[in-house]
C-alpha cells in the first residue's frame, strides 16, 4: 500500500492482479481514509492509447488536479481502474484487445472489486473506446452498473472526422495486433481536434508515463471502431446514463451521439457538452468543469415519488 497526504486527506493506493484465461491483468484502487470503510465504487475504463494509470492517475510535475482518481477519492469514492490486456502492467499477448476482450477484462476486475469492497455494483466511467467497453459491459451486466458516464463516445460512427481518417489506415491496423506509439503520436492526440484545449507540455508528460511500458498498443479497438459499430445497444442500458462530450471532439458527431441519447430508456439521463475541451477531456485545461459535471451526476439525490392527495 502506498499512502499520500494532501491537505490532511490521506490517500491510499493499492494494486491487485487477476487472470483472464491465463492472461495477467493489473487492477488499481485509490481511496481516502479507513481501508474497511464502505464507499460508493467508481470504476474508470481507459481508451485505446493509454493505460489506466496514465489516463486516470497522472502525476504532472508542477501541476495539481490531473489525477481523476485523486479528485474522486478525495470526495469519498472508492476509485478503481485497470490495464486492459496488452496495456500498461497487464500481459502483452498476441491478442488484439478489442471491445469484447475489454468487457471480459472488466468482468475479471469486478470479481476483485467485489472481493475487496463487498460490493457487486459500481458506477462506471469510460473514455473514448473505454466508453464503448464500459457501455457494452453495462449491456451485458446491467445488475453490476449503478450509473454510467461515457465520454468521447461514438455510436454508429457516421460522418465522424477521426474515424474517417482512421479508416484509411484500416489495412495497416488489421495486419498486426499492435501499432507503434511514440512522443510524436501523443502530440497529435492533443492537437488533432483543437490545439490549446490542453497544456502544451501534457503530451510529453503522457508520453514519458506511457512509453515506459513499451512502444506499442493493441489495434483491436481501432479496428472495431472502423468495422463493427454500433457495439452498444442504448435500449439495453437500464441504469441512469450521462453522455459527456467535449466541445471539440472528432470521434463522433453531435447528431450521432444525440441519436443514441434519445434511445436511452431511463428518464434519468443527461447529455452534457463542456466548452473548452477536446477529445482527451480529463487531461484538458478545463478538466475541473468536466469533473464538476460528473460529480454532480454521480451524487444526484435519489428520485422521490409522491401520491396526489386531494383535500376535503
Amino acid at each position: 500500500m502506498k499512502t499520500r497526504n494532501d491537505d490532511s486527506i490521506s490517500l491510499h493506493a493499492e494494486e491487485y492482479w487477476t487472470h483472464k484465461n491465463g492472461v495477467k491483468l493489473w487492477v488499481y484502487r485509490k481511496y481516502a481514509g479507513d481501508h474497511n470503510q464502505r464507499r460508493p465504487v467508481l470504476f474508470l475504463v481507459h481508451g485505446s492509447s493509454y493505460s489506466g494509470k496514465t489516463m486516470f492517475d497522472l502525476d504532472v510535475p508542477g501541476r495539481t488536479g490531473y489525477s481523476f482518481m485523486d479528485h474522486f477519492a478525495e470526495r469519498g469514492f472508492d476509485v478503481w481502474t485497470m490495464d486492459h490486456e496488452g496495456y500498461g502492467h497487464s500481459d502483452r499477448t498476441s491478442g488484439f484487445s478489442d471491445i469484447a476482450s475489454g468487457v471480459a477484462d472488466i468482468e475479471c476486475a469486478m470479481t476483485v472489486v467485489a472481493r475487496i469492497t463487498g460490493q457487486n455494483q459500481a458506477a462506471f466511467f469510460g473514455q473514448s473506446s473505454g466508453a464503448l467497453r464500459a457501455a457494452r459491459f453495462a449491456n451485458m451486466h446491467p445488475d453490476q452498473v449503478e450509473r454510467l458516464v461515457i465520454d468521447a463516445f461514438v455510436w454508429t460512427g457516421k460522418d465522424a472526422p477521426t474515424l474517417i481518417q482512421r479508416a484509411k489506415l484500416l489495412p495497416k491496423w488489421q495486419s498486426s495486433n499492435v501499432r507503434k506509439i511514440d512522443a510524436a503520436f501523443f502530440h497529435t492526440v492533443f492537437t488533432r481536434d483543437h490545439p490549446g484545449a490542453s497544456e502544451a507540455m501534457i503530451a510529453d508528460v503522457v508520453a514519458e508515463a506511457e512509453l515506459k511500458y513499451g512502444d506499442t498498443v493493441p489495434t483491436g479497438t481501432y479496428i472495431d471502431m472502423c468495422t463493427k459499430l454500433p457495439v452498444v445497444d442504448p435500449l439495453l442500458l437500464r441504469c441512469p446514463v450521462m453522455i459527456i462530450r467535449a466541445e471539440h471532439d472528432g470521434i463522433a458527431t453531435d447528431e450521432d451521439v444525440m441519436a443514441f441519447y434519445q434511445h436511452l430508456p431511463n428518464a434519468d439521463k443527461q447529455f452534457v457538452k463542456i466548452a473548452g475541451l477536446a477529445h482527451t477531456a480529463p487531461l484538458g485545461v478545463n478538466r475541473a468543469r468536466f469533473y464538476h459535471a460528473i460529480y454532480a451526476f454521480l451524487t444526484m439525490p435519489p428520485l422521490l415519488e409522491t401520491s396526489i392527495q386531494t383535500g376535503t
